[in-house]
């Protein structure tokens, strides 16, 4: 009988790759359980702490990053440009929130991607679809999506070199707040970005008093930055999961926090029963088809001692359904014991495709849904924790609208997704700058 750790090996389990040699990839499993943790399990006790804090609405949670990594885009400066835009975000949140922030990213791990179909037509031709850069490769040819379980090793090395640099910018001056709000006053100065000076004027006048009461900068030089991707590729996760020599417990060291998406929250699924024995905080992707009793279900699995910080559901609902699907989660948790965290995921309820075959959202759906999640909370006496954002540092055309005025034409400027259209560098603050408005007035 197997048990533990690798009960979910006898359960129904969904999105995993058709892998053409089961011995490779017995062996690409087996060397990664022998590569150094890519976290480390007092960094995550911490992170369960600062989530119970968002939890009880004394801090924010801001998570950003790609739809899925590619391994080409593991450069120094796409590294930079996400990490620089989270980092802008967060000193807008926390100026306008007047509580901490903290900031995690969809990096150094979100690889892998759970898909609607097995396989793809083009022109007549089926293959496997694309499951990430982590399973196979995007160019439509068969060599191509064939399933190769030498990814599995370099998924491992390229997210332990873009931790490594996340690691540098963030401990090594590059996040002075300072520096970072400089870069926002020039966001704020664009005549397109008029409205959001008022505050970019405000948060300086903060800085400068408190450079005038001798605050302690040198703390100020380095900040706290934590990784998070969805749980989905089983063969990368059960290897990456260690014992941790302090507790004796088990922590998934591939991340700091790790989620279960929409496609694989089910109650009897392997994906939930593996994520309910680790140590590390859990998120949970919810839909607008989400019933009460399944997300109580859920709670009962995954966070059975109702532990502050342990569980984060992460709701992903439309701008359309938000204000109607939302609120009668939150009466059940309120009338249970949970303390599960809130984030909105404006993202992926808000997908449309144009008439020329571009996977678009508009702008003014993900803000129309933030504002919804806030609305909801407000009405049901809750705490709206966070945001969870598909963004990029780079200057591409993805998303619709924002004070850019990106239209459908401009969407084959610069459309470099490979999978879900992310908001660009100026969306991202300007969105920062929307929520921050939602903060202040709470």
């Amino acid at each position: 009988m197997i048990a533990g750790l690798d009960y979910w090996r006898t359960l129904p389990i969904k999105q995993q790759p058709t892998w053409p040699d089961s011995e490779a990839v017995a062996a690409a499993s087996a060397e990664l359980s022998t590569q150094p943790p890519l976290v480390f399990a007092g960094e995550v006790d911490i992170l369960r702490d600062r989530l119970a804090q968002a939890a009880a609405g004394h801090a924010f949670l801001l998570q950003g990053g790609d739809c899925a990594e590619t391994f080409s885009g593991a450069t120094a400066e796409q590294i930079r440009n996400r990490v620089k835009t989270v980092l802008q975000m967060a000193v807008v949140l926390t100026y306008g929130a007047s509580m901490p922030v903290i900031k995690m990213g969809r990096m150094a791990g979100q690889f892998a991607k759970p898909r609607s179909s097995d396989f793809e037509t083009r022109g007549g031709v089926t293959l496997p679809a694309y499951r990430g850069d982590i399973v196979n490769g995007y160019d439509f040819t068969p060599e191509s999506r064939e399933a190769d379980p030498a990814r599995l090793v370099k998924g491992y090395h390229t997210a332990a070199s873009t931790l490594n640099l996340i690691r540098a910018f963030t401990q090594g001056g590059f996040a002075d707040l300072r520096q970072v709000h400089s870069w926002n006053q020039g966001f704020a100065a664009n005549p397109a970005n008029q409205r959001y000076e008022k505050v970019a004027k405000e948060i300086d006048r903060a800085i400068k008093f408190m450079i005038a009461c001798g605050a302690d900068f040198e703390a100020m030089r380095r900040t706290e930055f934590y990784t998070s991707h969805e749980g989905l590729l089983m063969d990368y996760e059960r290897p990456m999961t260690r014992i941790d020599s302090r507790t004796g417990t088990p922590y998934n060291t591939s991340a700091h926090f790790i989620w279960i998406g929409e496609r694989t929250r089910y109650l009897d699924g392997a994906h939930v029963d593996f994520l309910s024995r680790v140590r590390n905080p859990i998120g949970v992707k919810l839909g607008p088809s989400t019933s009460a009793d399944d997300m109580l279900r859920l709670v009962d699995k995954l966070d059975p001692n109702r532990e502050p910080g342990r569980l984060t559901f992460i709701t992903r609902m439309g701008a359309g359904k938000v204000r109607d699907a939302l609120p009668p989660l939150l009466e059940a948790i309120k009338a249970s014991e949970a303390v599960p965290l809130w984030i909105t995921d404006p993202m992926h309820g808000n997908g449309v495709t144009t008439p020329t075959g571009y996977k678009t959202r508009r702008f003014d759906d993900v803000v129309d849904e933030v504002r919804g999640f806030f609305e909801a909370h407000r009405a049901v006496g809750t705490h709206p924790g966070g945001v969870h954002v598909e963004l990029t540092g780079d200057d591409v055309t993805e998303c619709l609208g924002g004070s850019e005025h990106i239209d459908e034409a401009d969407l084959a400027t610069r459309y470099e997704s490979l999978c879900d259209p992310r908001l660009n560098h100026m969306q991202s603050l300007e969105l920062a700058f929307l929520v921050a408005e939602e903060l202040a007035a709470r």
